[in-house]
């Protein structure tokens, strides 16, 4: 059975050959994901497995670079790098600062 990112032999669309600028956080995540590699925290099948593993719905709502902060999180949660509420108080931290940044 086909998985649901599996496009292959599908019609899709014309592929958008330009190049675009990046925003400053998806430089961060490749920037990231280039670190975890080197460190051996995490691998390029571990990243791909997890993107692949993203529900249906999820998969078409995210960016590509979504998907990859996504895959980047369940990695290092898988590996015990990072637990769940370790990941959740730092978000939490951080969209506080967000709302709140302070003087």
């Amino acid at each position: 059975m086909r998985s649901h990112h599996d496009m292959g032999g599908k019609p899709a669309g014309p592929v958008q050959r330009s190049e675009h600028d990046y925003a400053f956080w998806e430089k961060r995540v490749d920037a990231l994901l280039v670190l975890l590699t080197r460190k051996q925290r995490m691998n390029v099948d571990e990243l791909r497995r997890n993107v692949e593993s993203l529900g249906a719905d999820a998969y078409d709502r995210l960016s590509y670079c979504d998907r990859w902060i996504q895959s980047i999180a369940q990695s290092l949660i898988q590996r015990g790098v990072i637990s769940v509420d370790e990941l959740g108080r730092k978000m939490a931290e951080i969209e506080q600062r967000a709302r709140d940044p302070g003087p």
